[in-house]
Order: structure tokens, then C-alpha cells, then sequence
């Protein structure tokens, strides 16, 4: 059943919307037969409405900017798409996520289009770039800054696609529910965004008395301190699950049945047809150092989940922040209109990737960049598939 809510309180308020659907899915990384993945999701044996799909990078494996083949198999399965552009490889990698977002709407129109959920401007970057991701080998991550001009950057190109048909596409963040509340530089990217993702994962709290008898507290903890830290703006539950094996991480058991309560208590209760959620995840990459596995599948092509999917009763939902539904309109701060420029850019020194040359085309602006025009120019190709799936490192709760 798809509902609509409009919450407004001191610390949410009521945004314009243009459609009822609440957001239902799971995570996808890179490199992946999508066609198969979204059919599976539609398909799962014990529960239904699993029709959305968020993803990492909008460029294909293996590619230097070709648009992700997630788009053509969303087309054809009527699967909607939180779309991700990765940003933290530096200036001339996110402008390769930019040249697939434009080649992408230019080549597909309004079908694709209207399947956009909204667009993330990287995922848990800040996390990745703090303490607490620097002291766990994290891979790098991303400043405050730099992501809010590459929000002003994505706004730019979905304003200048032809007809305008984008330009009502909602543009976000997804990071860490502690980065929401006190990462450095915070309140400038939520001032910039119309939506807020949240990652939350009591499995990874170990300080925090992380029994799976627990983990429904502990979520509905990190859900409400992001809404306390939203500025109003709708929050987005970006991923959330229950490892089906691994190691126990402080309290935090990793099996079928524990994964199954999880889905129940915050999946079922709280979240599914509620809030726009996005679930970790269909099937997890294979782990060769023992690393939990959240995938609650154990191939794409099958059905039938690791553990009864179906839901044991409606459950108490979570009140939703915002508009948490449907295209939200902004007008953002620090945005502008393009300006015309040839520009002549140099990698970011300590990229992670190897670099390669390539000649193409891009529109973006911002106050802080100039805009692209076509030029030969060194670009970093797509994130690698172990980063894509990021989950390979581990997190504690910082500052509790």
C-alpha cells in the first residue's frame, strides 16, 4: 500500500510534491547483471513492492563515462532509481559522472526520467574522511566543500537538460547518521540538499550494547537524531540490514535468524511503505576475509530469500520528516547559472585511480567552478567494484 505523509513540526516542514510513491528497494553495487537483480527484487517469494533500486556511480564498469546499465534494465522492469554520482576521486572523476548523468537523460528522455527517485551526491564521504573512517582504513573520502559544489555542479546539468524535463529531480547526500549530526561543514551540505540519506546499522555499534534484542532501539536512535539534525528536510532511510553470517562485532551476531528480526523489527514495523527506504541488500558481493555478508539472497536469480520475508504485522511506523515522498522543489543557495568557460584541469593529487585520457563534453556550474565545454582533458574512470561495495570496512559509533 502506498501512502502519503506530510509532517511538519519545528524541525520539519512541508515541501511541494508531485507524487504519492514511497520508495521501496535495495542497494545495488557496480559491475552487476541489473536486469536480473531488479526482476529477482520484484519477484521475492513472501513480500512485494521491492521496485526501487539505489545505486553508486552512474557509470558502467569497465568504462570511462558510459552511462550505467542500470538505467536500460530500470526501463524495462518500471524499476525507479535513487541515482548515486561518486565524489570523492576528485574534480575530474565526479566530471566523468556528470558527462554519464547528461549522456544518460540526452539518450533515454522522460522515460528515464521519470523513474529518477532523486540523485545522491556521493555516499558517506564525509564518514570516510572523519576520525573515526581515517583510524579504520577506510578508502578516501570527501570534504563538506567539495561536496557542495558538486550539488551545485548536478544542479546545473539537471537544469540544462533539454526541456528542462529534469529539472524537478530532488538532489541529496547519503551519509552516516552520526555525520548528520556533527560532521564539520554539515549545515552547509543539508542547506544545499533536498533530501537527507541516512545510513544506520546497529550491527556496526559496538559500543552501544548492539544485541540483536537491541537493534530496533538503536535504529529508531539514529533515525531520530537525523531527523533532530534535517533542518526539516525529508529523511531518506539509505541503508539499513542485519548481516546473515560473518563475525560478531561487539554484541552484534551475524545469522539468518537475527537477520530475519531485523527485517521484521525496522524493515516490517518501521519502515517498508512508510519511509522511502532502500534495503542492504539483495545479494552481497563474496567476502574472501570473513567479512559480514548482508545479502539476504544468495544468488540473483533466486527468489527465495535466506530467511521468511513476509511480514508479521503493520508495526508502528516512523513518523516521516518532511516531504519523505515524491519531487521536491528547492531553491538553493550558492546555486547559479552557468557561465561560459573553456577550463584546462588537473586531477586531484592523491587520486585512487589510475588515469586515462579522454576527449568530451559536460554542463556545470557553480559559484565555485567554472563550466566544462568539450576539451581532451585526464579523467579518472569509474570506482572500483570493492569500493562500490563499501562495506568491507568497519565502523564504531564515534563521540558515544
Amino acid at each position: 500500500m502506498h501512502l502519503l505523509y506530510v509532517f511538519s513540526s519545528a524541525l520539519s516542514l512541508t515541501l511541494p510534491f508531485t507524487s504519492a510513491v514511497v520508495y521501496k528497494g535495495f542497494n545495488y553495487g557496480a559491475g552487476i547483471d541489473f536486469l536480473t537483480s531488479f526482476r529477482t527484487a520484484q519477484a521475492l517469494a513472501g513480500t512485494s513492492g521491492f521496485t526501487s533500486a539505489r545505486i553508486y556511480t552512474m557509470i558502467e564498469a569497465n568504462t570511462v563515462n558510459s552511462p550505467t546499465s542500470a538505467i536500460s534494465a530500470a526501463i524495462t522492469t518500471r524499476t525507479t532509481l535513487l541515482l548515486g554520482l561518486y565524489c570523492s576521486a576528485g574534480d575530474l572523476a565526479f566530471l566523468n559522472e556528470t558527462i554519464a548523468l547528461t549522456a544518460a537523460i540526452e539518450a533515454y528522455g522522460q522515460p528515464f526520467v521519470d523513474l529518477i527517485a532523486g540523485v545522491s551526491i556521493g555516499s558517506e564521504d564525509l564518514y570516510r574522511a572523519s576520525p573515526v573512517g581515517i583510524e579504520n582504513n577506510s578508502p578516501p573520502g570527501d570534504t563538506a566543500q567539495n561536496i557542495v559544489k558538486y550539488i551545485s555542479q548536478t544542479r546545473a546539468v539537471l537544469n540544462n537538460t533539454k526541456n528542462g524535463i529534469a529539472t524537478q529531480v530532488p538532489v541529496g547526500h547519503v551519509d552516516t547518521w552520526q555525520m548528520w549530526q556533527s560532521a564539520q561543514g554539515i549545515s552547509d551540505i543539508i542547506a544545499a540538499i533536498d533530501f537527507i540519506g541516512v545510513d544506520a546499522y546497529p550491527y556496526w555499534q559496538k559500543d552501544d550494547d548492539n544485541t540483536p534484542d537491541n537493534g530496533r532501539t538503536l535504529f529508531d536512535e539514529a533515525y531520530e537524531a537525523t531527523v533532530t539534525a534535517s533542518q526539516g528536510k525529508p529523511v531518506w532511510v539509505t541503508e539499513a540490514g542485519w548481516p546473515v553470517n560473518g563475525s560478531t562485532f561487539g554484541q552484534a551476531e551475524p545469522n539468518v535468524e537475527n537477520a530475519k528480526r531485523f527485517w521484521d523489527d525496522v524493515g516490517c514495523s518501521k519502515l517498508f511503505d512508510k519511509v522511502n527506504t532502500w534495503w542492504y541488500t539483495l545479494q552481497d558481493l563474496p567476502t574472501a576475509d570473513g567479512a559480514p555478508s548482508f545479502g539476504i539472497t544468495n544468488a540473483i536469480d533466486n527468489t527465495t530469500a535466506l530467511f521468511d520475508l513476509s511480514c508479521p504485522g503493520n508495526g508502528t511506523a516512523l513518523e516521516p520528516s518532511g516531504v519523505g515522498i515524491g519531487t521536491i522543489s528547492a531553491v538553493v543557495a550558492g546555486s547559479t547559472s552557468s557561465a561560459s568557460a573553456a577550463s584546462t584541469t588537473t586531477c586531484e593529487s592523491g587520486s585512487m585511480h589510475s588515469e586515462v585520457k579522454t576527449t568530451s563534453t559536460a554542463r556545470s556550474s557553480s559559484a565555485e567552478s567554472t563550466t566544462y565545454t568539450t576539451s581532451t582533458v585526464t579523467v579518472a574512470p569509474t570506482p572500483p567494484s570493492n569500493l562500490v561495495r563499501h562495506r568491507r570496512w568497519i565502523r564504531s559509533t564515534p563521540g558515544r
